[in-house]
This record gives structure tokens, C-alpha cells and sequence, in this order.
């Protein structure tokens, strides 16, 4: 059995191809190329936004626990400076409300955020105004 590859027999040539033939060929692997090119872009642009997502979050890890010191400086710092006026116990009830004032104000802002985003997310956006 013959492969067409035999030593002294010519390989059989595809017949040649007419110019709109060879147009569509050459219109089909451009748009090949193209889709590869585009997937290589989209697969780089994934990766610059994994590093940057790495790089903020390691950060902000960062920056987040200097606040809590700072935080803690603070409120050890206020209770130490009310003791005399009010005493230990209330200058300790007054910086832990304090301080829970300012959580429920940063968590009420961070619900308000996250709504948007669901907003954003929404797939469709007729219901913009209605609650879940």
C-alpha cells in the first residue's frame, strides 16, 4: 500500500486555487490569527489584573492592620485621657460607643457600595429601583 510518498513518485498537488478561493483562504487565516491574537491580549490582561489584584490586596492587608494599631493607640489613648473626668468604666463606655458609632457608619457605607455593585451586576436593569 502506496502513501503517495514512494522514492521517485511525485506527490499528487491540489488543483490551483481560484482568486476568490485563494481570498477566502487568506480572509480565513487573517481572522485566525486575529481571534489567536485576541485571546493572547485578553489571557495578558487577565494576568496584569491578577498581579495588580495580588499586589492591592497584599497592601491593603498592610494598610489595614496599621489602622487597627493605630486605632487601638487611639482608644487606649481617649480612655486614658477621660479616666479623670468620668472615670474607667464610662470613659471605657464612652470610646467602645464611639467607636462602635464609626463601625456602624462604615458598615452602612460598605452596604451601600456593595448595592451598587449589585446594581452594576444586574443582568437586567429595568428593575434598576426595585429591592431584591
Amino acid at each position: 500500500m502506496s502513501h503517495g510518498f514512494a522514492p521517485g513518485k511525485q506527490t499528487p498537488s491540489s488543483p490551483p486555487l481560484s482568486p476568490l478561493d485563494s481570498m477566502v483562504e487568506g480572509l480565513v487565516n487573517d481572522l485566525s490569527r486575529t481571534a489567536k491574537t485576541e485571546l493572547e491580549l485578553l489571557e495578558a490582561r487577565v494576568a496584569l489584573a491578577r498581579y495588580g489584584v495580588k499586589w492591592a490586596s497584599a497592601w491593603g492587608f498592610v494598610a489595614a492592620c496599621a489602622l487597627l494599631v493605630a486605632l487601638l493607640a487611639v482608644a487606649f489613648g481617649a480612655i486614658l485621657a477621660l479616666i479623670p473626668h468620668v472615670g474607667p468604666l464610662f470613659a471605657t463606655l464612652i470610646v467602645v460607643g464611639l467607636l462602635l458609632a464609626i463601625a456602624a457608619f462604615a458598615g452602612w457605607r460598605a452596604k451601600e457600595g456593595v448595592d451598587d455593585v449589585r446594581i452594576a451586576l444586574k443582568r437586567d436593569l429595568s428593575q434598576e429601583g426595585e429591592p431584591d
